[in-house]
């Protein structure tokens, strides 16, 4: 009789040993399972999430980790320099890239939007400029906003700094202008008394030439739902009506606006607080737009290192870094059971197996004395191993899939977990790396416990591993089994 029959009628022929080594492994694999089950699934989500939120970066002030410096009377800001933004630009991970000058002016003849919910009716005097030096518009590019007519600026257009500029189709509508016509935004400057009144003190009236319309792909003009998170709702608002307030214009066109409004405000108003030094530099935000999520680590690795002090590389993934505590510590949980269930199952299978082994040494032996080899006799005890522990892993992969979702669930509804979302249960994306408002629960919904390839192999890997590891001890014992000595 061969080995591998051998082994197979020992399984069936000893039911008690077998279905102990069954149950053993069993019990152990529903553990593994189920860890790893939340682990794959935990990853999963970050990178399902990351993949959404894109892999956008920009460099700004590091107010976090430099408060005792921002908080010395003395201390100077170094501005960013376009040469070092353009530096920047060339590294391998960006996909392409845009520095933007930024302002904001008041209007009263020209229309702004508003938008109007249950709660309450938001409204916004004036308009956001947005100065480009990518000729064809990273949020146009990034799906942002969507052209809907006319066309982006040219090189010429940048170059040039000229008066061009694409308006929102709400801005269109409300204003009744069209591709072609010429809109004029009368910029006016105020003074404010303590008591908060405002008093107009001049107008400037900036001609603009419509060359694009655009509509934002992510505004929700009105929010009926999820009455109870107002606060998120009016931020979801607020965000919205930024951006249909928004005027694209080249870059030169925004610094040379706020030129004239500057210089306006010193004759009207020389003792203004709102007059800037006459050293300030033009002040740009960069936005970097990586060639892949996967890439954010490594590109701030390259960046950081020639940032001016103060400074710090952030991008888009931050928000979940910020709120995603919860996945991340269940994550590293449910890698500690896995790791403390390999050990443990791998101490447990091997003594099983080794006091088995001891009560079949002579049967083992007489197999040895009657000529059999050794490599057979230890082939007999791993085909067994392998038969039981194939039986139990599979049948755990089932139930150790239903455990880490029973499981999961339970920590995530428990305060174990709770302490990361409570922190910042929102980040809004203010700063212009996202158009995506990422919550604590869109973090939760997206975490989903299912059975995938990935999930099979590794867990199959593992198991049969840990089970094939076990088994050295037990062939360490065949190894040295004398023969004549069991049968004297």
């Amino acid at each position: 009789m061969g080995f591998v029959k051998r082994a197979l009628c020992s399984v069936t022929r000893k039911k008690g040993k077998s279905l102990i080594l069954f149950l053993v492994i069993f019990v152990l694999g529903n553990v593994i399972a189920g860890s790893i089950a939340i682990q794959q699934s935990t990853q999963n989500v970050e990178k399902n999430v990351k993949k959404q939120l894109g892999g956008t970066a920009t460099i700004q002030l590091d107010y976090e980790n430099n408060q005792e410096e921002f908080a010395k009377e003395d201390f100077k800001i170094d501005q960013l320099k376009v040469d070092l933004m353009k530096k920047i630009g060339k590294s391998p991970y960006v996909k392409y890239y845009d520095y933007n000058a930024v302002s904001g002016t008041q209007t009263k003849e020209l229309k702004s939007a508003s938008i109007e919910s249950e709660q309450s009716g938001v409204m916004m005097e004036g308009f956001t400029l947005k100065g480009s030096n990518y000729h064809k518009i990273l949020d146009v590019e990034e799906k942002n906003i969507k052209l809907v007519d006319g066309k982006v600026f040219t090189q010429e257009d940048i170059d040039n700094g000229k008066n061009v500029g694409l308006i929102s189709s709400k801005i269109a509508e409300e204003n009744g202008l069209s591709v072609g016509d010429q809109m004029v935004m009368d910029s006016r400057g105020y003074d404010y008394a303590e008591n908060g009144e405002e008093k107009e003190l001049f107008k400037i009236d900036i001609p603009i030439q419509i060359i694009g319309i655009f509509e934002p792909t992510t505004v929700e003009m009105k929010d009926k739902e999820n009455k109870k998170n107002e606060e998120q709702n009016m931020n979801k608002q607020y965000m919205s009506l930024q951006q249909l307030n928004t005027v694209y214009l080249p870059n030169k066109a925004v610094v040379e606006i706020n030129k004239d409004y500057t210089e306006k405000l010193k004759k009207v108003a020389p003792d203004s607080a709102f007059i800037p030094e006459d050293d300030q530099e033009e002040y740009y935000t960069p936005v970097y737009v990586l060639k892949s999520p996967d890439d954010v680590e490594a590109f701030k690795e390259e960046t950081q290192p020639l940032l001016p002090k103060l400074y710090a590389v952030k991008a888009s993934t931050d928000q979940y870094e910020q709120i995603g505590g919860s996945m991340k510590k269940m994550s590293q949980i449910s890698g500690y059971v896995v790791v403390i269930a390999v050990l443990a199952t791998l101490l447990i299978i091997s003594l099983v197996v080794l006091l088995f082994m001891r009560d079949r040494k002579y049967e083992l032996g007489i197999y040895l004395s009657l000529g059999d080899k050794r490599s057979h006799v230890m082939g007999q005890i791993i085909i067994e191993m392998l038969v039981i522990s194939g039986i139990a892993l599979i049948l755990s992969l089932i139930t150790g899939n239903f455990l880490g979702k029973m499981v999961s669930e339970s920590l995530l509804n428990s305060d174990l977990l709770s302490n990361s979302s409570d922190q910042m249960n929102m980040f809004m994306g203010f700063d212009g790396l996202s158009s995506n408002e990422l919550t604590a629960d869109d973090i939760m919904n997206a975490y989903e416990v299912k059975f995938s390839l990935g999930y099979i192999v590794t867990y199959l890997v593992v198991g049969l591993g840990t089970v094939l590891l076990a088994a050295i001890l037990p062939l360490l014992y065949i190894v040295r089994l004398n023969p004549k000595k069991i049968m004297m």
